[in-house]
């Protein structure tokens, strides 16, 4: 199995185990998400454990979000990355949300609705790989589950770049390789049988989860992701397993 599928600005991009054309993914990843938006975070409990939050959590230790920072959180859904921005630093200039499905910027709305968050996030529908925003606006870039979701991964990275100002730091939380093929046998039985099957008596959609674990074993390891992130331009970049490489996080900086 190609583990760079889907990093590769070519015209063609990797949709779980099937090979598409670019063009179709946005489209695809859209129907996939508006499906399970309702049910997104109860999902993502049910799947980990509940670990999720753990990573997240994990995510904002390494950010250390500062008050007066200009903070973007690509792919960012239902907004708890983001709330958790606000948590650590309620005085940040500006915490951007931008997501390719409103359905799943609805549910975030929805979620803040109640807390100081509201009035602080802004909700943008957009496509990572063409942001809509200039040069150098951002001094913090946080993508959590959503980079193998791109249509480009690399187009992805350097799009990031572009907007991060100079000293600005991207941190990504994504699924990746398991270094251990006894733990990485289970962590497949599970993904296979399992969360397809949960997807479908939680949130009545098979298909969408099926995706999901294909997804992740089409995704760069720890280290294609890392080398992928020094050639779009990123200095410092390194990573931090997470449950023995069943999650990881990616640091990189625009220096």
């Amino acid at each position: 199995m190609d583990k760079s599928s889907g990093a590769s600005a070519s015209n063609s991009a990797s949709f779980g185990f099937r090979t598409i054309d670019a063009e179709q993914k946005p489209r695809l990843v859209q129907e996939v998400f508006r499906s399970v938006s309702s049910r997104y975070d109860i999902m993502n409990d049910a799947m980990s454990l509940g670990i999720h939050r753990l990573w997240k959590n994990a995510l904002l230790d390494w950010l250390a979000p500062l008050d007066g920072r200009r903070f973007l959180d690509l792919a960012g859904g239902t907004g708890d990355v983001a709330r958790g921005v606000l948590s650590r630093a309620p005085q940040a200039a500006a915490v951007v949300v931008v997501d390719l499905t409103e359905d799943m910027l609805a549910e975030g709305r929805r979620k803040s609705a109640g807390d100081r968050a509201r009035k602080r996030i802004r909700w943008i529908v957009g496509d990572a790989q063409r942001l809509p925003f200039p040069d150098a606006s951002f001094d913090c870039c946080t993508v959590s589950f959503g980079l193998r979701n791109f249509g480009s991964v690399g187009d992805s990275l350097a799009e990031i770049h572009r907007v991060l100002r100079t000293g600005g730091r991207l941190v990504v939380l994504e699924f990746s390789q398991v270094p251990n093929e006894g733990l990485q046998w289970l962590y497949d039985h599970y993904s296979f049988r399992v969360i397809p099957a949960m997807g479908r008596l939680i949130a009545n959609d098979r298909e969408s989860y099926q995706y999901l674990v294909e997804s992740i074993r089409r995704f760069p390891d720890q280290d294609a992701l890392a080398g992928l992130m020094t050639d779009c331009g990123y200095d410092r970049v390194s990573y931090r397993n997470l449950s023995m490489g069943i999650a990881a996080l990616h640091s990189g900086w625009k220096l």
